[in-house]
Order: C-alpha cells, then structure tokens, then sequence
C-alpha cells in the first residue's frame, strides 16, 4: 500500500513549497512540469528521480493515482529539471517493480519500506536510438 493520500494532500498543500525548491537541486531529485488536464494551469511538483538506461524514472511513493502522473499521461509527456537541466521528456508510462529494475540502493530499501513499487517511466525527447533494418 503507498503512502497514505492524506500525506499527499499536506505535502500538495504545504511541505512541496518549502521543501521543493530545495531538494530539486539535489541529486536524485528533480521537479515535473506539467499542466492541468481539466484547469490548464501549470504545476510544478517535486518528485525523486533516478536514469534507467535512457529513460528517466520517477518514483510514485503515493501510486499512479495522483493528479500529477495524470496529468503528465494525459499530457503524454511533461518537462522535468534536475541538476539544474530542463528536459523534454515524453511515453510516460507506468509500470510495478517485480524487483529487477536497477535502481539506488537507498530509493529501493526506502521505497520498500513504504510498499512503493510503482514508477513513472519516461523518455527525453531525441533520446531514441534508431532501429537498424
């Protein structure tokens, strides 16, 4: 079971504006910019973040069911900054760990910690290897 949605609320609500522009300077994590699917405003929300391959990945400690990720779905993509780079990214897709997926040590002791195991997949733009015939 993520993290209960009540947390989210607050963490929407209040700990995002203090804590976010802080710890998106870090590395690991990064902030997603995306727009509202039903208001059109534009939103910005901390999440932590590591690379997979060339996909960047995002961990989703309340599940797939937050605003944010349903945004950036219906978006089929969002702009994410991390380390100070603002990257296109696009093909979100969300998927379970089964326990293979490279990760951190750290994000995988704590994200099992809190029963997390689903995650935001998503593709830079240009980043595509082209398949050879």
């Amino acid at each position: 079971m993520p993290i209960d949605r009540r947390v989210a609320r607050f963490n929407k609500a209040v700990a995002n504006h203090f804590v976010g522009p802080v710890l998106s300077r870090m590395p690991g994590f990064g902030k997603i910019h995306h727009r509202g699917r039903k208001s059109g405003r534009e939103f910005t929300t901390p999440v932590k973040l590591f690379r997979r391959g060339e996909d960047i990945v995002v961990t989703l400690p309340y599940g797939p069911g937050s605003d944010w990720v349903k945004n950036v779905l219906a978006a089929g993509g969002c702009e994410i900054t991390t380390r100070g780079r603002r990257i296109t990214v696009e093909n979100p897709t969300v998927f379970t760990d089964d326990g293979q997926t490279r990760m951190p040590a750290l994000t995988r002791r704590i994200l099992n910690r809190v029963d997390a195991t689903q995650f935001l997949a998503l593709t830079p733009v240009g980043a595509r290897t082209a398949v050879k015939s």
